[in-house]
């Protein structure tokens, strides 16, 4: 609550004295509030993948853990649309924009995208928790997994999009935040689990441990490779060489953050940990494996979003520019106090909607032992419309 407290301040702060009082400026417009918010929007979108094994898939061992699943992806999502509301500057002029839409801007789309998401979802707990609501559960889940690549893809098109950023202008960025969504929200959705169980006293079978960290194996492996396709793609095109080699090689902290922080330590190590035999048994290495994917994921997204910020703008390509105004000079930045109690504000808003909904609604069962989990497999799962 003092984390909620101190980002309501911040944000007052910030709404009276503007964007000034932070390490943003004119060369990195969207900074480390940006990638606190881009990794709810995608972890929103990532945890809701539990309630589509279990209503679309019919994979019935995920169903007690569902709900779960569908909480967590509107907690998420409402924390990260709150994030990036605030970080505009201006808060209380955020109808302006609803009013007046610019559909050629990639963020008016995702006005849509984020509302529909959170309400289709909303839709499936409904059908999840309402008697006689069971046989709209598949058409709920359907219209929740449509809406959800489509927000995934908004999310990664405001940056793909941007033409005037040669680091971002690669339709590969979409498809690429939809793969990381994968490993980044089951990563939190493992996390949360073990915590509320461990609050709860309800014990987790190691069945399903196993299920979950050998999900997260596969996440993060599909995770690696768009990362390694999104590099040599750009590494093919002569234009994209001096960004790859300033990302990946001489840019100073950015290649760090990315071969330690997001392949190392969010990719590689987790993946080693994860592909232990018995590794349902072994729930330290599950915390730490999937603490590590959330450590690479913000390694990751600083790095796409703020290094290619960093970067200088070509803007005349095979031409030598110089002037008065940041031409060819790499745009320095630290982010403030102010702007990580912004990020952290925004993981604890998102932390308390969960812990609420835990407390008020009952999203989790009682038992998730292996007995529990061999009962619900007998069940039959609606999946009619």
């Amino acid at each position: 609550m003092a984390i909620i407290l101190l980002f309501g301040a911040t944000v007052l702060y910030i709404e009276h004295h503007g964007h000034i009082v932070t390490s943003m400026n004119n060369q990195i417009v969207w900074g480390l509030p940006d990638v606190f918010a881009v990794f709810l929007l995608l972890s929103a979108a990532g945890a809701l993948s539990i309630a589509l094994l279990t209503s679309f898939f019919g994979k019935a061992e995920y169903r007690p853990v569902a709900p779960l699943s569908g909480l967590l992806a509107i907690a998420m999502l409402l924390a990260g649309v709150l994030m990036l509301m605030f970080d505009l500057g201006r808060p209380d002029r955020a109808n302006l924009a609803m009013m007046n839409f610019n559909f050629k801007s990639v963020l008016a789309w995702n006005l849509f995208l984020y509302s529909g998401f959170a309400g289709f979802t909303a839709f499936y707990l409904w059908t999840l928790m309402a008697r006689g609501m069971q046989r709209f559960t598949l058409l709920a889940i359907t219209l929740a997994f449509v809406w959800r690549i489509g927000l995934t893809t908004g999310t990664g098109s405001i940056y793909g999009f941007q033409v005037a950023r040669q680091a971002f202008d690669s339709a590969l960025v979409a498809p690429m935040f939809i793969a990381l969504s994968l490993s980044y929200g089951l990563a939190v959705f493992v996390l949360v689990l073990m915590q509320a169980c461990r609050s709860n006293d309800c014990q987790i079978g190691d069945a399903m441990m196993t299920r979950l960290a050998r999900l997260q194996a596969i996440f993060i492996g599909v995770g690696l490779y768009f990362v390694l396709v999104y590099h040599l793609t750009n590494r093919y095109f002569t234009r994209h060489h001096a960004f790859e080699d300033f990302i990946l090689f001489n840019g100073g902290v950015y290649p760090l953050l990315f071969w330690l922080g997001a392949v190392l330590l969010g990719g590689i190590v987790p993946l080693l940990l994860l592909l232990h035999p018995k590794i349902g048994q072994m729930r330290q290495r599950i915390v730490a494996a999937t603490s590590l994917v959330i450590v690479g994921a913000f390694a990751q997204l600083y790095v796409t979003i703020i290094g290619a910020q960093a970067f200088p703008l070509v803007l005349f390509p095979g031409r030598q520019v110089t002037s008065t105004f940041y031409d060819g000079v790499i745009n320095p930045y630290t982010p403030s106090l102010l702007e990580w109690l912004l990020g952290f504000g925004g993981l604890a808003i998102a932390g308390l909607i969960v812990m609420i909904g835990l407390k008020l609604l009952g999203f989790l069962p009682n038992r998730l032992d292996d007995a529990a989990i061999e009962l619900s497999l007998a069940k039959p799962v609606a999946v009619t419309t």
